[in-house]
């Protein structure tokens, strides 16, 4: 089976043009249950041989695990989307995860900010060291634009234009779109610019990354999350900020100061109009706990 899984990770690659973490993610679930199917059924593993009851085994063996339920729902939809290659290239006569159900997700809302949590946030980076500027610029990109962390260490140069206030951001599925610079982005971007100029002139060149470390050298996806939570940290904000609150908290104020759902939908790079409709979500509990808290009658007789 892992000589199929290959097949199709290549066909992901080359012709689907998926992300580099899509494809991991895709290689992991699929190497997973095919270890656990050369145990079930033999080596090597035939797709067709697989069937529905074979599948519920595995996901019976991944509850008892203590996988998260989102974490199966992806696996699950792994498996379909691999079986789904499977037919169309005659590895497989049917597509055994089909009947599968996902479990039932636990509707949680995203964590968000408020505007002086942010401002607080935001104003953590001081002073005019080259690192502090940069993670100021981050920082104010990140929130400006509604970035992903892996979209923000991807931007090069080239992406940026100060003057109109836009940036170019490849997103999930290498898909662009453009995101939008508000004043104090710009001015931190042009002060960051400024002085990592000066920087490469002493010989240090991020290759056209616009982000860079004390080397010149592209930032990783991992720097800038450790450099966020030293500054969430810093910044005294709930624990369960994290990086990812950034863009939580740029959907929902868009959307708390009349923004059309579907201009968000476009700004966040979301496929559905199903997944930024959460923000109008958040936005609703907000609206209740602030009635609830001021609302004289709002908790019933006491």
């Amino acid at each position: 089976m892992r000589e199929q899984v290959t097949a199709f990770l290549r066909y992901l690659d080359l012709e689907k043009n998926a992300s580099d973490h899509t494809i991991k993610s895709y290689r992991e679930d699929l190497f997973d249950l095919s270890d656990f199917l050369a145990q079930r059924l033999g080596d090597p593993v035939d797709p067709d041989r697989v069937g529905p009851q074979d599948l519920r085994t595995y996901v019976a063996t991944l509850h008892e695990a203590g996988y998260a339920r989102t974490s199966i729902a992806r696996k699950l939809a792994s498996l379909r989307s691999f079986y789904r290659y499977a037919q169309r290239q005659g590895f497989a006569s049917s597509n055994p995860a089909k009947p599968l159900r996902n479990p039932r997700q636990a509707r949680t809302l995203p964590h968000v900010l408020s505007d002086q949590e942010v401002a607080k946030l935001l104003s953590t980076p001081t002073g005019q060291q080259p690192l502090a500027l940069r993670d100021r610029a981050i920082l104010e990109t990140m929130y400006s634009a509604g970035l992903r962390v892996s979209e923000v260490v991807g931007l090069n140069d080239r992406d940026m234009d100060l003057v109109s206030g836009t940036v170019r951001v490849r997103g999930k599925g290498k898909k662009e779109r453009l995101g939008a610079l508000g004043s104090y982005a710009v001015e931190a971007l042009e002060r960051y610019l400024a002085r990592r100029v000066r920087e490469e002139q002493a010989g240090r060149s991020g290759e056209g990354a616009l982000f860079v470390n004390r080397y010149g050298s592209r930032l990783s996806v991992r720097s800038v999350a450790r450099m966020l939570d030293k500054h969430i940290l810093k910044a005294g904000l709930d624990g369960r900020t994290t990086p990812h609150t950034l863009r939580h908290s740029f959907a929902t104020h868009l959307l708390d100061r009349g923004a059309d759902i579907r201009s968000v939908q476009e700004l966040l790079g979301h496929k559905n109009l199903v997944t930024t409709q959460i923000y109008t979500h958040v936005s609703a509990a907000v609206l209740r706990e602030a009635y609830l808290k001021a609302h004289p009658r709002a908790r019933g007789a006491g």
